[in-house]
């Protein structure tokens, strides 16, 4: 599962670190914001659903997406299957307690909304983080897979964008203050990850490098560090390359495994996913040996700087499956 963009051409089309960061960092100035007028920003469990329209989905969806997940719950009052799967998203917004925030919308109410978005057919549930939407599922779905989205939803949530929630305030919970939870620590490796964040806002992307490779010698499968690393690679991959020269020779020599994967890179950061990963696959397929195993490779970090839960990743890695075998 992996965010796309209001615009719909997709999550980390290489925003992916530094609008992560930039969300971190919206969020803690809205949670400093709270503390500074002297309240938490705490809501009641009945904040956790709202009704969203046109008029209010700036405010209420893309300026809160970056505080907490908004998950949106597209529904009509015709719809049957509507009525059954929006109570469950409704108890299950105030059952994760503020780890993320259900917006409902009535399409016949809304069609520009349902338009932008792409709905085809009701129920639809997709989900705005940091201002990037993602498609969740369209129509009713048992409540396990519907937790096992959320979980996935909310971790990434975190892991990428820094979203811890919202602070639901403990005495409106059903049974006070005894249902509330414990505020998540802070991690280990903050400090390197802020280094790293630092280092690429100033332009160092051999010391973002660093700093991630510093996270990963001591936890290998620390998802955000590997994320940030592959990112920071790619970037300093196609830092001082002439975009003309590149895509020339790409195109004077389809068979030529590094003016592709040049050319994939630049693809990549410019948002161009399915080109890169397009022109990598068809690549697999003209080359062999050596060659073939370099591009393979290449694909698959390419694969994990969008993230292996993106459908681009999916219907790619099945492509070069089929290219290979």
């Amino acid at each position: 599962m992996q965010p796309r963009n209001m615009s719909m051409s997709g999550v980390v089309d290489l925003a992916a670190v530094k609008a992560a960061q930039e969300a971190k960092a919206k969020a803690e100035q809205a949670r400093a914001e709270a503390a500074r007028q002297g309240g938490t920003g705490a809501v009641s469990p009945a904040d956790l659903v709202i009704d969203v329209d046109e008029a209010g989905f700036e405010r209420e969806v893309l300026q809160r997406s970056a505080e907490v997940p908004v998950v949106i719950d597209f529904w009509a009052e015709w719809c049957q299957p509507c009525k059954q799967l929006s109570p469950v998203l409704e108890r299950l917004a105030v059952e994760y307690d503020g780890r993320f925030l259900l917006a409902k919308i009535d399409v016949d109410a809304n069609q520009m909304l349902m338009q932008q978005f792409g709905v085809q057919g009701i129920p639809a549930v997709f989900a705005v983080v940091a201002g990037q939407a993602l498609p969740l599922f369209q129509g009713t779905a048992p409540e396990e897979q519907i937790r096992g989205t959320l979980d996935q939803l909310v971790q990434v949530a975190e892991q990428r964008f820094g979203l811890t929630g919202l602070t639901v305030d403990p005495d409106a919970r059903p049974g006070g203050a005894a249902g509330a939870g414990a505020e998540a620590p802070v991690g280990p490796y903050d400090a390197l990850l802020n280094a790293a964040a630092e280092a690429l806002d100033a332009g160092d992307l051999d010391g973002a490098v660093r700093a991630y490779q510093n996270v990963l010698a001591d936890d290998p499968t620390h998802p955000e560090a590997q994320l940030g690393l592959a990112q920071a690679e790619l970037l300093r991959r196609v830092q001082g390359m002439d975009p003309q020269r590149v895509r020339r020779e790409a195109a004077e020599q389809p068979k030529d495994a590094a003016a592709q994967i040049a050319a994939a890179d630049l693809d990549l950061v410019g948002g161009h996913v399915e080109d890169a990963f397009g022109r990598l696959i068809e690549t697999v397929q003209r080359t062999a040996g050596e060659d073939r195993d370099t591009v393979r490779r290449r694909l698959l970090e390419l694969f994990e700087v969008v993230g292996p839960e993106d459908p681009r990743v999916i219907g790619a890695r099945r492509a070069l499956a089929r290219a290979l075998f």
